[in-house]
């Protein structure tokens, strides 16, 4: 295996890895990850016991016990750029030696789960619920930069997306990439199910116009019109695909539950939403310690 160089994988004085500051006994099988560092404390609160806690920048993390099962929590901050740089920082820690910055020769996978926040954009799927992520849509362009990524797509629901809603070529092309069977069928129960849009960004790339015009205004008429083999796009937000994506190219397992806090078909928000996700917390938590 080759040594990776110290810029390529920058191990800071305490043995922890970069921007995360974690150690690799910091982590467990088992990860939740979130936008905001402040629900990091909201999910470790249920933990009957820590072993670990750190804080860097927007990347807070806490590793304990809930019913006896080891879950390490984790922000990751806004966007897919954040989520490059705490999926390789997690797979280093799951897959390197970071005294000698060598790979591993048995791979070590992960289960991670995002909880987060989400606008609708289909009026029947009302405020208030929980979505399940089966595919990303992702209109950002950072997994172009990774050579396997065209392995890793779903060609056929691509190709169809294309056909459906043909897209401004100055803009970069949606790309649809599958979460874990596995991980959707634990989750399923309390749920609807469908696909997430990841955008690069929270106004014009989610089609919100307030005073700058949008390339193109009809862009979420194209995505609520798209349904593929019975699958439909139910929501925005900015993490999915980058999370989807990697996790598939380094061979882990990933999926999205989000709290739909708004309906931008119907117009509707929920600005007294913390209870909604405290109770998506506490589901996702019991639905992980189940057999």
């Amino acid at each position: 295996m080759p040594v990776l160089s110290e810029p390529d994988l920058i191990v800071n004085a305490d043995g922890s890895v970069y921007h995360l500051c974690m150690k690799p006994e910091d982590l467990s099988d088992t990860v939740i990850v979130v936008g905001d560092p402040g629900r990091v404390h909201e999910i470790s609160d249920h933990f009957s016991s820590v072993d670990h806690s750190s804080s860097n920048r927007e990347f807070n993390s806490c590793t304990g016990y809930y019913k006896g099962k080891r879950i390490t929590t984790l922000s990751t901050g806004i966007g897919t750029d954040n989520c490059d740089i705490v999926m390789h920082e997690l797979d280093a820690l799951a897959n390197f030696d970071l005294t000698s910055r060598i790979q591993h020769t048995v791979q070590r996978s992960l289960s991670i789960i995002r909880i987060g926040t989400s606008g609708s954009i289909q009026p029947d799927v009302p405020i208030n619920s929980y979505c399940i992520s089966t595919h990303a849509v992702g209109l950002d362009n950072l997994l172009h930069f990774y050579k396997g990524t065209p392995g890793i797509l779903d060609r056929e629901m691509t190709e169809a997306f294309a056909v459906h809603a043909p897209w401004p070529a100055d803009l970069s092309k949606p790309y649809f990439v599958k979460g874990s069977d596995r991980l959707i069928e634990k989750f399923r129960p309390f749920a609807v199910t469908g696909i997430t849009v990841t955008a690069p960004g929270f106004y014009g790339p989610q089609g919100r116009f307030l005073r700058l015009p949008l390339t193109d205004p009809d862009m979420i008429g194209k995505l609520q019109s798209f349904n593929h083999h019975g699958h439909r796009i139910i929501n925005f937000e900015m993490e999915t695909s980058a999370l989807y994506g990697l996790g598939a190219l380094m061979g882990h397992e990933m999926v999205t539950i989000c709290a739909l806090i708004a309906n931008r078909a119907t117009g509707q928000y929920n600005p007294d939403h913390k209870h909604v996700v405290n109770d998506l917390i506490a589901l996702v938590l019991d639905h992980i310690t189940r057999s």
